[in-house]
């Protein structure tokens, strides 16, 4: 027989108290501020920006949306306030940015303090202008031809990162395993047993 307690049937402390039901997934937006999370832009650039505090939202509200009044709306003149009302907050967001490009977006952003960054695909990391401007990239050698390559963030003033090519398949088993103490007949029998 199997006796239950009550701490043996509550619900994960992850759990939503009330109906025991799993948190939504909310993608970039957070659950306890608003506004929070990616917006876009009329051009189509994604840009995330947080807004954590009353400075920055008086500070959105005239400098990045254009409407000062906002800062004083009743369901937007408080934090918990902004998060109970995020729906009707992220649609006025949407109507402002719309009719900004994502260049004037950020500058507003910027002026007004406000921590943003834009929004970037994998492709576009690769050439990030902070990486390009920290000569953060250099090129190393592959057995498919010469690869872009991030320097490791740490670096030692007057020497330069070790980026050696990147090795084929297989290059350096023989050199490995005789480290390990294989002699040649051994790692021959590996080879013919297709183990390395």
């Amino acid at each position: 027989m199997v006796v239950t307690t009550p701490a043996a049937t509550a619900s994960p402390h992850w759990l939503t108290p009330s109906t025991a039901e799993h948190p939504q997934r909310a993608g970039t937006s957070h659950a306890a501020i608003a506004p929070y999370g990616t917006f876009v832009a009329g051009d189509g650039t994604e840009i995330v920006l947080s807004v954590q505090n009353e400075r920055e939202w008086v500070s959105c509200c005239r400098t990045v949306l254009d409407r000062p009044e906002l800062a004083s709306d009743g369901r937007f003149d408080s934090g918990s306030r902004r998060v109970v009302n995020r729906r009707v907050l992220e649609e006025i967001f949407a109507d402002v940015f719309s009719g900004l490009t994502g260049e004037q977006l950020e500058q507003r952003l910027t002026e007004a303090r406000i921590a943003h960054a834009r929004q970037r695909d994998v492709g576009e990391i690769g050439v990030h202008p902070q990486l390009v401007a920290r000569d953060r990239l250099t090129e190393v050698q592959s057995p498919v031809g010469p690869l872009t390559a991030v320097r490791p963030v740490i670096g030692l003033e007057g020497r330069s990162s070790r980026m050696d090519p990147i090795p084929a398949l297989g290059e350096h088993t023989d050199a490995i395993l005789e480290e390990l103490g294989y002699d040649g007949p051994a790692r021959g029998r590996l080879h013919a047993e297709s183990a390395v």
